[in-house]
């Protein structure tokens, strides 16, 4: 791998940040520091403000059903909430054609096996759905180390319908309705995360879909990055997360 490679693959060359950083005092950081805080403050209740003004959004009722194929067989839409009121379903780009999960989505992958069982613990369970069929899905989660619930849409309506996949007429078109809006997605599948409520008597409620950045809150490896100096080193790149692998192609 040459110079250059290996620097588009880790980042820009690796500059020594403090050469023009401000170096003060340890009372004068901590001056900042507490400048600083009053406004991580405002932003954290901005945020929760937020978060009950996303819970406050208007429901739609899924009248529409679904089955998918999964390592128990098939399953519906509500059999998929196991025995929890809330569905949290992770929007997984893996095309039915394609020969692996999507390295970003996979990313986002790896943090779901070890928060379940706290969701569990709230009423909520966690699933991903992709397109794939179900033998490539189980193939890939061996690879991956992964033991969450993965099931396949294959061949139902679910992803169109939750406008994570496009026809081939909408790809040529460059006219696929996602994030709210008409745009070429480029891909034919897509990422994203969709909530559902299961009432008493059974029926579904479709709660809320968020898309692209949309989707950064549930992962926390960037919240980590956002806390260091170089920060998510991504800008500037047409594709931020050029630098994403799969969790064992990294150094390959």
């Amino acid at each position: 791998m040459s110079i250059k490679e290996q620097e588009e693959r880790n980042g820009k060359k690796d500059n020594d940040l403090s050469d023009n950083h401000t170096i003060v005092s340890q009372d004068e950081w901590i001056k900042a520091r507490k400048e600083l805080l009053t406004k991580e403050k405002e932003f954290t209740h901005a945020r929760d403000q937020l978060s009950q003004t996303r819970r406050d959004l208007p429901w739609v009722m899924v009248d529409k059903e679904y089955v998918f194929g999964g390592p128990n067989g098939k399953q519906t839409l509500s059999e998929l909430f196991s025995g929890k009121s809330q569905l949290i379903v992770y929007h997984f780009m893996y095309g039915p054609d394609w020969e692996a999960g999507c390295p970003s989505c996979s990313f986002w992958g790896d943090n779901f096996n070890n928060i379940i069982i706290h969701l569990n613990q709230r009423d909520v369970t966690m699933i991903a759905v992709s397109r794939a069929p179900y033998n490539k899905i189980a193939t890939y989660q061996k690879r991956m180390g992964w033991n969450f619930h993965w099931v396949s849409s294959y061949d139902i309506d679910f992803n169109f319908d939750y406008h994570v996949s496009f026809t081939q007429e909408e790809l040529t078109k460059k006219e696929a309705y996602y994030n709210y809006a008409l745009q070429d997605t480029g891909v034919s599948d897509k990422e994203g995360v969709s909530v559902f409520y299961k009432n008493p008597s059974g029926q579904i409620f479709h709660t809320y879909s968020t898309f692209e950045r949309g989707i950064d809150a549930f992962n926390v490896a960037y919240h980590y990055l956002d806390l260091v100096p170089k920060g998510r080193g991504e800008e500037g790149h047409a594709f931020r997360q050029y630098w994403v692998r799969r969790h064992d192609e990294y150094g390959k």
